[in-house]
């Protein structure tokens, strides 16, 4: 009797955590099929291999121009540690994602911006993390939704767009450096050929679902998810001092900012639980002041 007792409350355990299990993977941002363009954009194993050597000639070249942050570099180290904290997460985006052989590297350079290439190659400028004063929970927000634009294959698939309409000239030989919006000074680190490769601005829709599917790996690995409004803030502000080339191709705005704060309460109670939080008693949201000028 006694051991039916305890099979019975065995089986209720497991069927619980089984109900929590899928309900972990069915709240949030839902997860929607990624765009059938991405085909017309190439062979995604070649895709990536391009990407691959560009990214690898971009870091040979800033390396001989010292640009390259050494393994002890602080904000390296920071960097890694959200990244290794993002990254579990991925795969619910794109299953393909828990076979990258993921890099985060940190580019010396006062240049205000961040890209991630397809297979999971990430990089950093210093000038993101330093000029506007980031966070560890914006920081997130910034790698969440660049990591998102390479989880969805929004470069294949605005390769294929640009098949589709006689374009494809734009992007001959694919991926690079260029499309994610390097800032050209930094070309000069890249090479002369892939300096050369046109950069790719992706649609509104790829910038809002990035931005989604940012704000939702953060939210799952336990970082705030409204610090996307006040990243997006802080970029807006900065730009009207200076034009930033992070915003040449990763346009800031009310729409987008408004479009964060609609999906809102589908990411709050997963950073809750995350956090082991009520969803309904979270702390407001502290960001840091913008450096003087």
């Amino acid at each position: 009797m006694k051991k039916l007792k305890l099979k019975s409350v065995l089986l209720a355990l497991v069927l619980c955590t089984s109900a929590l299990s899928l309900h972990a993977q069915n709240d949030g941002i839902p997860v929607t099929s990624m765009s059938r363009l991405r085909g017309l954009g190439g062979d995604a194993a070649q895709f990536d291999q391009q990407s691959k050597l560009q990214y690898n000639q971009m870091l040979n070249e800033a390396h001989k121009k010292d640009a390259v942050a050494t393994e002890r570099n602080p904000q390296l180290i920071r960097l890694r540690a959200i990244a290794k904290r993002l990254i579990p997460y991925t795969a619910r985006w794109n299953p393909d994602a828990a076979k990258w052989q993921w890099e985060v590297n940190l580019l010396n350079s006062p240049t205000v911006n961040a890209f991630c290439m397809p297979g999971g190659r990430i990089a950093f400028y210093n000038g993101i993390l330093t000029k506007l004063n980031l966070t560890d929970d914006e920081v997130a927000m910034v790698m969440g939704h660049e990591i998102a634009h390479a989880l969805r294959e929004h470069a294949r698939e605005q390769a294929g767009k640009n098949t589709a309409t006689s374009l494809v000239a734009r992007i001959a030989g694919a991926a690079g450096a260029a499309y994610f919006g390097l800032d050209p000074r930094l070309g000069d680190a890249v090479g002369g050929g892939a300096a050369k490769v046109a950069s790719l601005s992706y649609s509104r829709s790829d910038e809002t679902e990035a931005d989604l599917v940012g704000m939702d790996l953060a939210a799952r690995a336990g970082f705030d998810p409204r610090a996307g409004i006040a990243l997006w803030e802080k970029m807006g502000a900065v730009n009207k001092a200076q034009p930033m080339p992070f915003l040449s191709t990763h346009p800031t705005g009310k729409n987008r900012i408004n479009e964060m704060n609609k999906q809102m309460h589908l990411v709050l109670p997963v950073f809750a639980r995350a956090k082991g939080l009520d969803a309904n008693k979270l702390p407001p949201y502290h960001s840091l002041a913008l450096p003087r000028s």
